[in-house]
């Protein structure tokens, strides 16, 4: 009975094979074998991310099957799908500000015109007609090139010895650098040598910065008139970011003058904490992003709000990883790069809130 049941395991793989055997496929004509090979991913397979992992920790060769695919000739190499896809994950969980910016791949360089003329429709007599109006795009932006790198010792990693756990650092310390400096940059890059922050954009309109004193900013009264009355009917959907100190400290259980809670906590409501002030979304920020109201210097900002779908980060690169020795130290470096470029798309909707002397 056992030999039986070899032999028919063996009758039923011929029969398979024999089923299967497409013979206009090996000429090329068959279109779901052709399409299989077309769309395999060649950095997703177990032998590119092998190769990758001895590419990093020890300076091994990428194979010429591999290294055809790079875009440039000095390129190391390109970081294998699965880490890739890994790191935008983790972006995503821990980036909260990177994770809800609009994305864009678009060439740098090239400018984007602003729509800056709204047609209004005037009364007219029976011989008095209405004057025409053009419609026109006087002002643009563009993006240019800034590099994000984050290095990683050759020591570190030259103490990994698997592929599993070489990924999992890789992504562990890449992750927490690029995240970090994404969510700075969307509010405080300078514009120089980073992306140009939402709190740094001169566009943002005059009367759309508010300054608070220390008793107003305990008072729901100013807040309704100072920094709710500023929000324009077509931009009131966006959200609340300050530190999590001044929410605590400030915001979490304000009530107006009947004694009703205008800041709360949504504890055991939902899935983990939900903070709401006025009916907004709050959105807490660590403390180098947006320092809290308590230790925060007269003048600083201490509270945004802003939809950050108005804020487009460009980037028309992936990841690459490059390699080198620096002779002056005698390390190994690896060095992981990201072109990229930030601006605010739409400046009309934002409200920076200011600590008053």
């Amino acid at each position: 009975e056992e030999a039986k049941a070899q032999l028919a395991k063996v009758e039923a793989e011929e029969a398979r094979k024999a089923a299967s055997f497409n013979p206009m496929a090996a000429y090329g004509q068959g279109g779901e074998q052709r399409k299989a090979t077309e769309t395999t991913d060649k950095f997703d397979t177990p032998e590119y991310r092998k190769a990758f992992m001895e590419f990093a920790c020890r300076g091994t060769a990428i194979p010429a099957e591999f290294r055809a695919a790079t875009s440039t000739a000095d390129a190391g190499a390109v970081i294998p799908t699965t880490i890739v896809n890994e790191i935008i994950k983790e972006l995503k969980v821990y980036g909260n500000i990177y994770s809800k910016v609009r994305k864009l791949n678009v060439q740098g360089g090239v400018k984007i015109p602003v729509l800056s003329l709204k047609p209004t429709a005037s009364w007219i007599g029976e011989t008095t007609p209405s004057e025409a109006q053009k419609i026109s795009a006087t002002e643009s932006i563009s993006f240019s090139y800034f590099g994000l790198e984050c290095k990683v010792s050759q020591t570190l990693l030259a103490s990994v010895v698997t592929l599993d756990m070489f990924q999992s650092l890789f992504v562990t310390l890449a992750v927490e650098a690029i995240a970090h400096a994404l969510d700075v940059a969307v509010l405080n890059g300078a514009g120089t040598n980073s992306p140009l922050g939402i709190l740094n954009d001169t566009r943002v309109p005059t009367a759309n910065v508010v300054t608070l004193s220390a008793n107003d900013f305990v008072d729901w009264s100013a807040w309704k008139k100072k920094v709710f009355g500023k929000m324009k009917k077509a931009y009131r959907n966006g959200t609340f970011y300050m530190a999590q100190g001044t929410f605590d400290g400030y915001i979490d259980g304000m009530t107006d003058s009947a004694g009703q809670p205008i800041g709360r906590v949504n504890y055991g409501i939902t899935d983990g904490e939900v903070y709401r002030f006025g009916g907004k979304t709050v959105e807490t920020v660590e403390d180098d992003i947006i320092a809290p109201y308590e230790t925060a210097e007269a003048g600083a900002v201490v509270a945004v709000f802003v939809n950050l779908s108005d804020y487009a980060i460009n980037s028309n690169m992936e990841l690459t990883i490059v390699k080198w020795v620096d002779h002056d130290t005698n390390e190994v470096k690896n060095k992981v790069i990201l072109i990229a470029d930030g601006k605010l798309v739409d400046p009309n909707g934002v409200i920076i809130v200011k600590k008053g002397a």
